[in-house]
């Protein structure tokens, strides 16, 4: 009987000895989940990116959708001269609701598309700034790709 009591009072007072954690293993802790939590962060970030970016590239690719069909109804001819994607889209200019449902208008604000056209109405290149670095192109001789160098006419810089 004296032995049970003596490990009973034993088992007892371990229970109420380690009964917490540290705070060395606290501190620990927080410092594995601030460090897990700032690269979740970081990699999200750069997923908002990609996707902003994807979706640049697909809005061109309705810019060109509608620039073909534009040609097709104008003797294989794109918009003369134009130099800004604002004088290409909506009521009174080339691309009306006949070619295009709606103009496309970059994810965010601060990066804009931009648009060339030749003066002979033979060819067009359309950008956008991509928030990765460079530049998306697309052009009228069917190719589309990312450049360094923002462009500046209505050559292919691809």
């Amino acid at each position: 009987m004296k032995n049970l009591k003596k490990m009973f009072t034993l088992r007892i007072r371990q229970l109420t000895e380690t009964k917490g954690f540290t705070l060395i293993e606290l501190l620990v802790v927080i410092s594995i989940i601030g460090i897990l939590a700032s690269l979740t962060l970081v990699s999200y970030s750069g997923a908002q990116k990609q996707t902003r970016d994807t979706q640049r590239r697909s809005d061109l690719n309705q810019y060109r959708n509608s620039l073909e069909n534009y040609a097709g109804s104008n003797n294989g001819l794109y918009p003369l001269g134009i130099n800004t994607i604002a004088n290409l889209c909506g009521t009174g200019k080339p691309l009306t609701t006949s070619y295009i449902a709606s103009c496309p208008a970059d994810p965010i604000t601060t990066y804009l598309y931009g648009f060339y056209s030749s003066s002979t109405g033979d060819g067009y290149v359309i950008y956008a700034q991509l928030e990765t670095g460079g530049y998306w192109e697309v052009c009228s001789i069917g190719k589309s790709g990312k450049v360094t160098v923002k462009p500046t006419d209505s050559s292919c810089d691809l």
